[in-house]
């Protein structure tokens, strides 16, 4: 237990401190929360575990998601924090089996009669390489509202799509140029504009920054602040000073390596102050702290 008293009279919470004193601090950027009797929680994981195979990538995880918070995953590579069972993705992969409950606005999201592509329109994802369609700007956008039939005012919503990720002053005037000649930056907002375009209620973004330069990576972190406005977020990523800067709640994952298995378990799910700055488990200050991972 952290802070337990030792024989000094010191604390083990002194000892980690004094230990960590080498080691760069990680600076939490402190938000506004609502008390947690007020949150709301747009998804209700129970139980939740994940098979690829025989495997076990992930076991027993339980966790609620709030609307209108910025929710950061992280731990070691490997350790299943993986989001893709929040919007079924995990279907297209072969052999990869869910079990346990994934609630959405109270509805079971793995329910014999629920249509995985709707799944997916209510919850976009942006993945962690920005993957534009070989398509023109416009194009990007408004291929969800066409395959949704939302023809009407196309060019407003594309607009509004756009302006609403802070790329329209940059392509406005180019929006029949390809979406691959942006720079990578762009392209990724771009991506999310395309996700944004169809209103979800949830954005999952799977480490959308990494590939990114500095100056890229800094604006996809203000417009993350930004969405979570109108959005519920969840974000995976392994940038510790990232999800400090950026989420509400943090949920760390690690690895059980115990009997020769590699099985991913939810270590510790708190506000993100208190994930990096008083966690309540050792192997979340180890990770958070740079002594593993």
């Amino acid at each position: 237990m952290l802070g337990a008293p030792m024989a000094d009279g010191h604390s083990t919470g002194d000892a980690a401190r004094a230990a960590r004193a080498d080691l760069k601090p990680i600076h939490v950027t402190e938000q506004a929360q609502p008390a947690p009797a007020e949150r709301e929680a747009v998804f209700d994981v129970r139980d939740l575990s994940l098979h690829y195979g025989q495997a076990l990538a992930i076991s027993g995880i339980t966790m609620p998601i709030y609307r209108n918070h910025v929710t950061a995953f992280i731990g070691p590579s490997g350790c299943g924090k993986s989001i893709r069972c929040l919007n079924r993705m995990n279907d297209l992969v072969p052999g990869a089996k869910v079990s346990g409950t994934v609630l959405f606005h109270g509805h079971d999201l793995y329910a014999p009669n629920v249509d995985p592509v709707q799944v997916r329109r209510h919850i976009g994802m942006v993945f962690q390489k920005p993957n534009p369609f070989p398509k023109s700007i416009y194009d990007n956008i408004a291929w969800g509202l066409r395959i949704l039939g939302r023809k009407d005012d196309l060019d407003g919503r594309v607009e509004q799509a756009l302006r609403r990720t802070a790329l329209w002053d940059e392509v406005k005037d180019r929006l029949k140029s390809s979406g691959l000649a942006l720079s990578g930056g762009q392209q990724q907002r771009l991506c999310i504009a395309r996700a944004l375009a169809v209103e979800p209620d949830v954005i999952l973004m799977d480490e959308p920054a990494s590939a990114l330069d500095p100056i890229s990576t800094t604006r996809i972190e203000d417009l993350i602040h930004e969405l979570k406005r109108d959005y519920t977020i969840a974000i995976v990523t392994h940038n510790m000073q990232q999800a400090a800067r950026v989420a509400d709640m943090t949920a760390f994952f690690s690895l059980d390596v115990s009997e020769g298995k590699r099985t991913g378990v939810l270590v510790e799910y708190d506000e993100t102050t208190a994930i990096f700055t008083r966690p309540a488990d050792k192997r979340t200050e180890d990770y958070v702290t740079g002594r593993f991972g």
